[in-house]
């Protein structure tokens, strides 16, 4: 990707972070931008590194994995946010720093068993199916509570609050609706565990929603990297 256009990118984005969080009387630098890089090359992470961004976000293992062994000579932060099958949560325990996608308490298990002893706890947040939508993953609001007190229950993980990916909307109150829900959800967890202290949610086209909400994490691709090209196969 052109580094001029890439830094234009992340200058607006920026701007835009920094405006959506004043008009609802936050501090800019309590939204952390979360660059989803997947189905981008390794050489535009490093680009987007060189600019300043840090923390990358990544739905496909592998993609993934190739990605974070090219780019190991940079402090990078990575968070798997795709869906996470049984038999991959292995190479995901090892090799990131964050799990925003956890639905069950199988895959918080065994991401739980399978983090290497001598690697700084897993940060996770549980996904929730706040639209309740049937071909979206995550957990319900009602099976909620019992997923979050169990997960915290489990060694190698420290739980920081939830994820959602809403339905679609245009209308900014439209758009305000889930995202409030989610903060709310997150504010009766809080009741029993006060060290929750994440909202990922909001992306490109719903970020100045999910801000007036109270994200404290935006999963922005489109708006850094430009439309994203077809996944990888397998």
């Amino acid at each position: 990707m052109d580094a001029d256009t890439l830094r234009h990118n992340i200058d607006r984005l920026l701007e835009r972070v920094r405006l959506s969080a004043e008009k609802s009387q936050r501090e800019p630098d309590t939204v952390r931008v979360l660059a989803v890089s997947k189905t981008r090359p390794a050489t535009d992470v490093r680009s987007a590194a060189a600019l300043g961004l840090r923390e990358f976000g990544e739905n496909y293992l592998q993609e993934a994995l190739d990605k974070i062994e090219t780019l190991a000579d940079l402090d990078l932060c990575w968070h798997f946010i795709g869906p996470i099958q049984s038999n991959k949560t292995r190479p995901i325990a090892s090799h990131f720093h964050w799990v925003h996608s956890v639905d069950r308490l199988k895959i918080a298990r065994r991401l739980s068993e399978q983090r290497p002893e001598e690697l700084p706890d897993l940060q996770v947040c549980l996904q929730v199916n706040i639209s309740g939508e049937a071909s979206k993953s995550g957990v319900s609001l009602e099976d909620l509570p019992a997923l979050a007190r169990a997960v915290t229950q489990l060694p190698r993980l420290r739980l920081r609050g939830l994820m959602a990916i809403p339905a679609a909307a245009t209308e900014p109150a439209q758009q305000r609706q889930p995202f409030a829900a989610l903060r709310q959800a997150l504010a009766e967890l809080q009741r029993d565990d006060p060290g929750l202290d994440t909202l990922s949610m909001g992306m490109s086209g719903d970020l100045e929603a999910a801000i007036a909400e109270g994200a404290t994490i935006i999963r922005v691709g489109t708006d850094i990297f430009g439309p994203r090209s077809a996944p990888p196969g397998g």
